[in-house]
């Protein structure tokens, strides 16, 4: 299904300008808004997944050179930050429609065990970053044979 370009606020101007100061926000994220380009700035889509032995973040930055990324780990967070800049505007031009989200950003991931820190590690290729994260070794699972009596 495919959301419309048009925000629900035009659509249906009434019935969301109502609703008390943020409300109208809140329905329009969860009646078809755009999600985290409904908030200012630029915040880059990102995937967390868990295996036996790792975390995997992605995360979606195009537009962003590797030198505009920093990649840290505290406590018992993933710290990613950086900043797309904005591209130079052409002269000439009547934009009617604007999307693209320019800026600083900062996305703090909290990670659940313990991991090895030395061991991670980020690539960024074709605008997308990549960083793995290990467990810990006493965080991995460990099985447990079961012996006959």
């Amino acid at each position: 299904m495919m959301r419309s370009l048009v925000p629900l606020s035009t659509r249906f101007p009434l019935a969301l300008g109502e609703f008390p100061r943020g409300m109208g926000n809140l329905l329009e994220e969860l009646l078809g808004g755009n999600g985290p380009e409904m908030v200012e700035g630029f915040v880059p889509r990102t995937n967390v997944a868990e295996t036996e032995n790792e975390y995997e973040v992605t995360v979606d930055l195009p537009g962003v050179k590797p030198e505009e990324l920093n990649v840290e780990y505290k406590g018992s967070e993933l710290w990613l930050t950086g900043e797309r800049k904005h591209e130079t505007e052409e002269k000439g031009k009547t934009f009617h429609r604007i999307e693209k989200r320019y800026g600083r950003f900062e996305r703090v991931i909290p990670l659940a065990c313990p991991v090895d820190e030395a061991k991670i590690s980020a690539e960024y290729r074709d605008g997308v970053l990549h960083v793995t994260v290990p467990k810990a070794e006493e965080a991995r699972p460990k099985r447990i044979e079961v012996k006959s009596a």
